[in-house]
């Protein structure tokens, strides 16, 4: 079967017109309603916003109450408020007063814990944004001092912060785009602009941008907004098509009910839902910039994803399209289908849409990185179906092979100590499992992927039977069907790897809701682990509304944990954990069949 390419089938996803994206008595209100809180949260004396332990990112605030200040609406009694401007003027005072000679300050997380000092992209970006709309209205002395703190972050932004192509570094260059225009200097300017021309030249022709090896789904977000906020001040229509490409990456790779495909994401796991407000140390809402709304590609994603949100919207996000965004045309997405088959790139993943089944495939692998911010690409299938939500998948992590669709070896040679800041990410000898290579097979019918563990191939096939059955296949060839893998691979070495590789097939927990099986033990997930075999289990389980059939020699694990990059001591909350149903391969059981069955 010739299957489409990736341009096609995202050329009939911008086909049809969705309606119009023009959201902003929407917007102002939910501004407007915000600026209490906003103001109720600052300590009139600091300046500082927030809770204990301060954190520089608290100050974010200046931005979405500067934009409540600077919007002239009929809806606005805030506009041009002294209280208002008095409460942005203290909280830029607070970040002047806590800024090293560098104007850097300490990287503190809400857990205490510090990660040296920086020059904050968010901060940075919101504080000069702030600056660009009250400066004309701030008493001298105030201005002035607001000045020294900015040009001294800037003037080291510009010096050490644009080096390569990262998403910090984009938002830093949009920042400092934003403060060439208050300060007058073209020399900024024109350091921004050559930068985010190397922004666009790196992105994939698939719409995605790469820090390793493939897509990094949700931080593609944060490229996104930097591009678009520079695009509403400079008006470069360079980085427009980008835009755009960006825009339809992110139509493709969305589930029915908003959420963003995390399979193909080298850097975060899957998290429910859109309106999430951040994604690691980024503190923006990542699915709805305001880079999306200048094409109508990117506008039909925001109009989707906010009427999936009934509309929430958070001050800062509002402020953002309120004043850099537009309007118009909202195209329809390819998420919007009800059968229909992707292939992007060059058969790098695959997306398939057989209402009410959503199915995505990767085929992204690589070297496995030292760097605890790049996850390991070990698995590559995810499942949803629109009663129950993403049943099968959830992302990579590391130190974890659990999570991992195949092993081969000992899985005990790769766990996370606790505490240990300073892990070694790669297994002892003895354990693989991540693939050397992967390929799709994009059968519409039946959508599969092969994968090579050292020389063992293993593979996933996927058939969705109805509305309410799917059966999920899992294979293991001991190394049969590639003898060149391994140069002296004999029977007993083949017999040996065969009984030592296992798949997994990794399951999104529902805290509190009990898994129930055929032999009638029942348990809630919560603190309590359990690791129970195939007689403890019986033929099937079922949890949170999907009865799942257990094959012979199977058991179920459970909580798998992942390894956290965003916390120094790598551990993670039980949410994040998996429900593993592990099934072991033999001499003779190449294959196990798993149905998924849908009860509700």
């Amino acid at each position: 079967m010739k299957v489409p390419s990736m341009l096609i089938c995202l050329l009939l996803a911008a086909s049809a017109v969705a309606g119009e994206w023009n959201p902003r008595e929407k917007f102002v209100r939910s501004l407007v309603d915000d600026v209490p809180r906003m103001l109720k949260s600052q300590n009139r004396e600091t300046g500082r916003f927030g809770d204990e332990p301060w954190i520089c990112t608290d100050q974010n605030l200046v931005f979405p109450l500067a934009a409540a200040w600077a919007i002239k609406d009929k809806s606005n009694s805030y506009y041009h408020s002294a209280a208002v401007l008095e409460a942005v003027m203290k909280g830029g005072d607070a970040l002047v007063a806590d800024q090293d000679k560098n104007g850097m300050w300490t990287f503190r997380k809400k857990d205490h814990s510090t990660w040296g000092q920086i020059l904050m992209p968010w901060t940075y970006s919101r504080w000069i944004r702030a600056f660009a709309l009250i400066k004309d209205a701030m008493p001298a002395e105030r201005r002035q001092y607001w000045e020294k703190g900015l040009l001294l972050g800037f003037t080291n932004i510009s010096k050490s912060c644009l080096g390569h192509v990262h998403n910090i570094p984009s938002h830093h260059a949009m920042a400092l785009y934003c403060a060439s225009e208050c300060f007058g200097r073209d020399d900024w300017k024109q350091q921004a602009k050559q930068f985010m021309a190397k922004v666009v030249a790196a992105q994939q022709p698939g719409g995605w941008w790469v820090e390793h090896s493939g897509p990094v789904v949700a931080y593609n977000f944060v490229y996104g907004e930097a591009l678009g906020l520079y695009y509403a001040m400079s008006r470069d229509a360079s980085v427009l098509e980008a835009l755009r490409r960006a825009a339809v990456f992110h139509g493709t790779f969305v589930y029915p009910d908003g959420s963003g495909v995390e399979t193909v994401d080298e850097r975060n796991p899957y998290e429910t839902g859109s309106a999430h407000g951040k994604v690691g140390f980024t503190f923006t809402p990542v699915e709805r910039n305001v880079g999306l709304s200048f094409t109508p590609e990117g506008r039909g994603f925001l109009q989707r994803q906010f009427q999936l949100r009934n509309w929430s919207v958070a001050a800062d996000e509002a402020g953002c399209h309120l004043l850099y965004g537009e309007t118009g045309p909202a195209a329809r997405l390819a998420a919007d289908n009800d059968d229909q088959l992707a292939v992007v790139g060059n058969n790098e993943a695959l997306v398939m849409r057989r209402k009410p089944w959503f199915i995505c495939m990767s085929s992204f692998v690589c070297e496995q990185s030292t760097s605890r911010w790049i996850q390991d690409r070990q698995n590559f299938v995810s499942i949803f179906h629109d009663r129950t939500g993403l049943i099968v998948g959830g992302g990579n992590t590391k130190m974890q092979p659990f999570w991992s669709n195949f092993t081969v070896g000992d899985t005990s040679l790769l766990q996370h100590k606790p505490g240990d800041e300073n892990p070694k990410f790669k297994p002892k000898a003895g354990l693989v499992h991540i693939p050397s290579a992967a390929k799709l097979r994009a059968n519409k019918n039946a959508p599969g992927l092969d994968l090579t563990y050292d020389g063992e191939d293993c593979r996933i096939t996927v058939q969705p039977k109805g509305d309410k059955t799917l059966t999920l296949i899992c294979e293991a060839q001991g190394g049969s069907r590639s003898p060149n893998a391994i140069p002296s691979v004999g029977e007993e070495d083949r017999v040996r790897r065969t009984q030592s590789t296992e798949a997994h097939v990794v399951f999104l927990p529902r805290l509190g809701v009990s898994v129930t099986c055929a032999s009638g033990k029942t348990i809630k997930l919560g603190e309590d682990a359990f690791e129970w075999t195939a007689a403890d289990l019986g033929a099937w389980f079922e949890h949170g509304g999907v009865r799942v059939s257990v094959p012979p020699g199977a058991r179920l694990a459970w909580p798998k944990k992942r390894h956290s990059p965003y916390t120094k001591d790598g551990h993670s909350e039980l949410r994040d954990a998996r429900l593993v149903l592990c099934l072991p391969f033999a001499a003779g059981t190449p294959k196990h069949e798993v149905t998924l069955e849908i009860m509700k």
